[in-house]
């Protein structure tokens, strides 16, 4: 066999083991790159927006959130100096816009994103939603508070 075919059919093999590799993200060793499966994750936006969820897809392109969750500051009348807002976990979805409770992000709007502990305030807040449902005596945005502490 000539050296030259033998050369072309390993670069060819090469190719295809390559393209194997990165279409079944590397056999199943490259998972989701880092995020815990079924646990929360924050995901900081350049815009400065952060939302909890659970990323179910990491690509080389979009991230997809799902089971969205983000804080909101709902201020306190009279506002002192020394008092803050209160902070709130509103569940994406009931939104005057009714979107999907599913968000896929250009990667290169991402900053960073971190996996949430079990009993961090985030996660609690959002099992307590899961658990109890926004509170009867508001509107249907309002969700449980989220107590900052600095």
């Amino acid at each position: 066999m000539n050296k030259t075919v033998l050369y072309i059919l390993y670069a060819i093999v090469i190719i295809a083991l390559i393209y194997l590799a990165y279409t079944t993200k590397f056999f199943g060793l490259m998972k989701n790159s880092g995020t815990q499966k079924g646990k929360y994750q924050a995901v900081f936006l350049t815009n400065g927006q952060v939302y909890f969820g659970k990323v179910t897809n990491m690509g080389a392109k979009t991230v997809t959130l799902e089971d969205i969750y983000y804080l909101q500051v709902q201020q306190v009348q009279p506002q002192s100096k020394d008092q803050q807002g209160k902070l709130t976990l509103i569940k994406l979805g009931n939104e005057l816009h009714g979107p999907e409770d599913k968000m896929t992000i250009n990667v290169d709007q991402v900053l960073f994103w971190e996996n949430l502990k079990d009993n961090g305030k985030v996660v609690e807040a959002i099992k307590r939603y899961q658990a109890e449902g926004p509170a009867p005596a508001s509107t249907s945005s309002a969700q449980p508070s989220v107590e900052a502490t600095q």
